[in-house]
């Protein structure tokens, strides 16, 4: 079954950045977003099973099979629940199951993927939160894994937190370097062996014979 639904975004408060920032052992900040076409964009989704409701304040359950999208963002799971405001506007949406997955191309095309035991979204503020066996990918820039990791899809931003002695891990890319030039070929002229000297053609040699011998 597919169904859209409207979304609305605003930008995140401090109070809610602080409350992100909080108890992190993971801060990480990198530049280019995610696409900002994809804001503008109608939610799809689609599922085995729909127990929707289109009204204020309601839950929306999709089973087997859930496909959430909107523009380059695609969430999937087995199980999602999506909240509507009092406007009736998605304001969270929350994918469990055997894996949560989350996806979505940034402004340069490049693309980010997630994967958790849960994924909680929150719609107005294009934030992810990944819980349960963690991992976030950015396409030529690195990956990170943890308990928690939580991603700001408007600014690429990831905080993780570990439980217990675990850590939080992470990678980053080295910028490809362009290959070097190819060194310009040279030409070493050998000095001429004095011994050797130069054929001399048959014509020019029988002008310089004397005229007696020819």
């Amino acid at each position: 079954m597919t169904a859209m639904a409207h979304s609305r975004h605003a930008r995140p408060s401090r109070k809610l950045a602080a409350g992100l920032a909080a108890g992190c052992l993971l801060l990480i900040a990198v530049p280019a977003g995610a696409k900002q076409s994809d804001r503008e964009q109608p939610m799809n989704y689609a599922a085995k099973h729909t127990d929707a409701f289109n009204k204020p304040n309601s839950v929306t359950t999709l089973t087997g099979n859930v496909k959430i999208a909107q523009g380059t963002l695609l969430l999937t799971g087995d199980l999602a629940k999506i909240y509507l405001d009092s406007n009736s506007q998605i304001a969270r949406v929350m994918v469990s199951g055997k894996l949560a997955h989350i996806q979505q191309l940034d402004d340069s095309n490049n693309l980010m993927t997630g994967d958790a035991a849960q994924l909680d979204y929150d719609n107005e503020h294009g934030i992810a939160v990944l819980a349960g066996d963690a991992s976030v990918k950015q396409q030529g820039r690195g990956e990170f894994h943890g308990d928690k990791l939580t991603y700001n899809t408007q600014t690429s931003q990831i905080t993780g937190d570990s439980n217990g002695d675990g850590l939080v891990h992470g990678v980053f890319l080295p910028r490809p370097r362009s290959a070097p030039a190819p060194a310009a070929a040279t030409i070493v002229n050998k000095p001429a062996d004095p011994s050797r000297s130069p054929a001399m053609p048959a014509k020019a040699a029988s002008s310089l014979a004397p005229k007696g011998h020819r």
